[in-house]
């Protein structure tokens, strides 16, 4: 059987470069084996641009965006790391001279579907945290904007679990995103709720602490850290399944609260990160 490639745009925006890094850092499988293998029987990712690991610069690697664009309409998939600048005409943030907002939103309307990877490009996230100069926003408020009608998916996470990115990927080659649609696998916020359904609160390990009213006072008691600010009571994701770097520990099991990272408002909503969440 002839493997299908499916060619992958990913545009880093306003970013730490974090979420890369994090997917870069896929256990099972190993970033070589997602890049180089078939992620599921028959089909098979061709990164054809993504600049912290290409060695290409300049016009070359551009032309490539311009090939996307304009000769794979409809036949590649858009993955967006980091917030969109709006601010001034989107000059806060350019590749190849050209605004992020314009080239994002260019590659937008000729994907087959996209892919906003991590808080910052799903919701904003950090760069878009007041007073927001620059006028960030995330990949879905931009589509919204200018029109844009392809279907999106949001991996938020500061940053996402490396499994979060490989599922998806998965289940939009097996399923394509009408697919996941039709099956309503996707939360309000167009979350896919295999990752993010249900709250770190109703696994947390610390649970029995919260039911028993036991509270720690400093980070290094036992007992429940929702005094410390924890976010786990608003916050949904699979964090204390399935733990990070490759299954050996999490946030709350290092003794610290959660921050909220997966939520819509991100950091402001759920800030400051070690005081106790308001009522609200």
């Amino acid at each position: 059987m002839k493997t299908g490639e499916v060619p992958v745009i990913w545009l880093q925006a306003a970013t730490c470069s974090g979420c890369s890094v994090s997917v870069l850092n896929s256990a099972h499988p190993k970033i070589a084996e997602l890049l180089l293998q078939e992620v599921v029987p028959g089909r098979h990712i061709n990164l054809r641009f993504q600049a912290t690991v290409m060695a290409g610069a300049g016009e070359p690697v551009l032309e490539v965006l311009e090939e996307a664009e304009h000769s794979l309409r409809g036949q590649f998939l858009l993955i967006v790391e980091g917030a969109i600048p709006m601010a001034e005409g989107g000059s806060f943030g350019t590749l190849g001279e050209e605004p992020l907002a314009e080239r994002a939103a260019a590659l937008g309307r000729a994907a087959q579907a996209a892919l906003a990877l991590g808080t910052c490009a799903a919701f904003g996230g950090i760069f878009a945290a007041r007073p927001n100069p620059t006028g960030c926003v995330g990949l879905g408020e931009l589509f919204k904007a200018e029109g844009i009608a392809t279907p999106l998916i949001n991996l938020p996470g500061c940053p996402p679990h490396p499994d979060w990115f490989v599922g998806t990927v998965a289940a939009i080659l097996l399923l394509g995103l009408e697919g996941l649609e039709e099956a309503r696998l996707l939360d309000e916020y167009r979350r896919p709720k295999l990752f993010y359904g249900k709250l770190i609160h109703e696994h947390c390990p610390r649970r029995a602490y919260f039911d028993e009213g036991k509270f720690a006072k400093y980070l290094s008691d036992e007992g429940c850290l929702y005094e410390l600010g924890c976010k786990g009571p608003i916050t949904h994701a699979d964090c204390p399944l399935r733990l990070w770097n490759g299954g050996v520990n999490w946030v709350i099991g290092c003794g610290a609260p959660c921050n909220g990272c997966v939520e819509p408002g991100f950091p402001d909503l759920v800030s400051p990160f070690y005081q106790k969440l308001k009522e609200a």
